[in-house]
């Protein structure tokens, strides 16, 4: 939502907002801005008829004063998405969508349109390297590229996000089972994506993932009149030397990234570009400087025998893609690998099977969970077995306090072991500073 309002602002809108809790970065970039609200909380009086229009976020609730205020005086109410695509009607609307590799899908195309000089507005889920903003929305921009949500949209509107932006082009990357507060069933999740799938316009594009069984046959069921299908699976690459090559037909290519679930994402990414009249010479030329998102295999210590990885993986199959990267990269160093529990499917024992061999690859495979953290989504905190039986791995070591779990990760030698942290949090904040010393001395 910051992003937005900072992308509105510079587009010449006037912005102001309202929250209860203001974090950093948001903080400090609204401030710069000049449009950072003057105090915490909910102001009625905020709300006046001249206002074009009011963005309702997602964790806003019916009761907010000042959506009630608005809806009295008749305001326009949008949504995230809503607005989104209310901004961009007239442009090429790309929606990249899955359970997993949404923000690296959508972070590689991104990068290769800026490295080629075109213009585009766009929405993405993280930060990445050469963008400001993780949204933009400009008046002469042709195209969208838009990170697509199936997370609810509004706690006015219980549909997934991605219905709203109306793609013209559309990729679907893979099923897994997520948001499991939401989507009670698997059965209930897919249905999300069929009916996404079913919005694709005649002649619009559906880009599917060939490799992934539910999404394979979403697109070899597709119906739609004279839609494009456009399968793709993970680009042919070799590993050499903890190195990864994309195997083109004129020659290896060096690439930063690794894993075969990464290159789904980029082949997926080149058959994007593509649609939007790239060359592969083009996206061969681009994509060899790009660098990850923020959180995704992110690198935040090296040496010649070992790494520090920050990744988001937090949802089973998401854990079990990144650990198996590592691993398979890396087969001659031992893998310790820490998944801390934080999403509300997570941290719940009737989702935890999910979780079933996805640290198998691990040399090493520790567990954090933070009490509060379960009282807050009011859940029972799991013990120690019931873990180990939902991952099905008897040696699973799991903590329940960050200070103990730090001492024992800093208590290691990593002299040809690397060290794999995974979340969608931030691990109480925990100081990685010993472990980024221990990691870069050169052994």
């Amino acid at each position: 939502m910051h992003n937005l309002a900072l992308s509105m602002a510079e587009k010449g809108f006037t912005v102001t907002g309202s929250d209860d809790e203001i974090y950093e970065p948001s903080r400090t970039r609204l401030e710069k801005a000049g449009i950072l609200p003057e105090a915490k909380g909910w102001f009625p009086e905020k709300i006046s008829p001249d206002l074009d229009a009011i963005i309702l976020g997602m964790h806003a609730r019916q009761d907010n004063p000042e959506l009630i205020k608005a809806q009295e005086l008749g305001v326009p109410v949008y949504s995230f998405p809503e607005f989104i695509y209310e901004q961009s009607q007239e442009k090429i609307r790309v929606v990249i969508s899955g359970s997993h590799g949404k923000t690296s899908i959508t972070s590689m195309v991104l990068h290769v349109l800026n490295a080629q000089d075109l213009d585009f507005d766009y929405l993405v889920g993280a930060q990445i390297e050469g963008f400001d903003l993780m949204v933009r929305l400009s008046t002469d921009a042709p195209m969208i590229i838009i990170e697509g949500d199936e997370y609810l949209t509004s706690p006015l509107d219980r549909r997934p996000k991605f219905f709203h932006y109306q793609h013209d082009i559309l990729l679907m990357s893979g099923i897994a089972w997520d948001h499991f507060n939401v989507f009670p069933t698997f059965e209930n999740y897919c249905e999300q994506f069929e009916k996404l799938v079913d919005m694709t316009p005649p002649a619009g594009t559906f880009i599917y993932c060939q490799e992934d069984s539910i999404v394979k046959q979403l697109g070899e069921n597709c119906k739609i009149s004279n839609v494009n299908l456009v399968p793709y699976k993970a680009h042919p690459y070799t590993i050499r030397d903890g190195k990864t090559y994309l195997i083109t037909p004129e020659n290896e290519i060096e690439i930063p990234i690794f894993g075969q679930h990464n290159l789904q994402n980029l082949q997926g990414a080149l058959e994007i570009c593509g649609s939007l009249g790239l060359s592969d010479a083009q996206f061969y030329a681009s994509i060899t400087s790009f660098k990850g998102a923020a959180k995704r295999q992110e690198t935040m210590a090296s040496s010649e025998t070992s790494v520090l990885y920050r990744d988001f993986a937090h949802a089973p199959s998401k854990l079990k893609a990144t650990v198996n990267a590592v691993k398979n990269q890396f087969p001659d160093r031992k893998l310790v690998a820490v998944q801390e529990l934080h999403t509300y499917s997570s941290l719940n024992k009737d989702f935890i099977s999910n979780y079933a061999h996805t640290f198998d690859a691990a040399d090493e495979a520790i567990v954090y969970l933070n009490p509060k953290a379960v009282s807050l989504k009011k859940l029972e905190l799991m013990d120690a077995q019931t873990l180990r039986e939902g991952f099905q791995k008897e040696d699973l070591l799991v903590f329940t306090d960050i200070n103990l779990l730090k001492t024992h990760l800093e208590a290691k030698e990593y002299a040809q072991t690397n060290l794999l942290l995974m979340s969608s949090g931030n691990y109480d904040d925990m100081d990685l500073s010993i472990l980024k010393q221990k990691i870069n001395q050169k052994i």
